[in-house]
């Protein structure tokens, strides 16, 4: 092996080892689901296990403030975060696996018009009785099947988030990936989370820059119901 390709095995190893995976059966209790350890290059910031979220209270299904994801995607995610580590950024993961019964939650906060408690944070120019016609809300979910993630960008040396254009959840068209309606440079960091995750085999959703879904998930046709706990 060459001095040069030593090196870079080396440097690839360091970076494999600042991204923690826990051991599936004693941190998730659920066979093929993970843990995400966070540590000073992966984050996460669990917003359905708090009132900063769109319905504005815990989320159903939602036990304790962590993240699962299967095996297999939390697989292609941490050789996202090798690249993205290279380039001096870390990840922050809001969501992952979703049970059903948190997706249950969020269709009769949609049935309930008068609850518009977080309607300037989160959907200002959408009327809560458009949400499902409009595809903010739906009965199922790809985060029911566990290879699904809500996620950003922030630098590793000032711990800054990347501006997207528009928070996460947030419900307006200005979400969408390739939207005109927000700045070049916050055009750019759309392009580079979309470039690093589809690079390592996931596939984005047009309607929001945060959402991505493992081409090869493990589980295509299972909607799983077990909390997050």
């Amino acid at each position: 092996m060459s001095i040069v390709l030593r090196a870079v095995v080396l440097v690839t190893l360091t970076l494999l080892g600042n991204c923690q995976l826990s051991d599936p059966e004693q941190r998730s209790g659920w066979e093929g689901f993970v843990v995400l350890v966070p540590s000073s290059s992966l984050q996460t910031e669990v917003r359905y296990f708090s009132s900063d979220n769109f319905v504005g209270e815990v989320i159903d299904g939602y036990q304790a403030p962590v993240i699962y994801l299967t095996r297999e995607a939390y697989k292609a995610l941490r050789s996202v975060l090798v690249e993205a580590e290279t380039l001096g950024f870390g990840i922050k993961v809001f969501d992952a696996y979703r049970p059903q019964q948190a997706v249950d939650h969020f269709v009769r906060w949609a049935e309930d018009l008068p609850d518009i408690r977080m309607k300037s944070q989160y959907y200002p120019e959408v009327e809560k009785q458009n949400l499902f016609r409009d595809g903010y809300i739906a009965s199922r979910s790809g985060h029911s099947r566990g290879s699904t993630l809500d996620l950003t960008l922030f630098e590793l040396e000032t711990g800054k988030e990347l501006d997207m254009g528009t928070a996460f959840d947030f419900f307006d068209k200005s979400s969408w990936s390739e939207s005109e309606a927000v700045t070049v440079q916050q055009q750019d960091n759309r392009t580079l989370l979309r470039t690093l995750m589809t690079r390592h085999g996931f596939r984005p959703l047009k309607e929001e820059w945060w959402h991505f879904t493992l081409e090869s998930e493990p589980y295509p046709e299972t909607y799983f119901n077990f909390p997050v706990r």
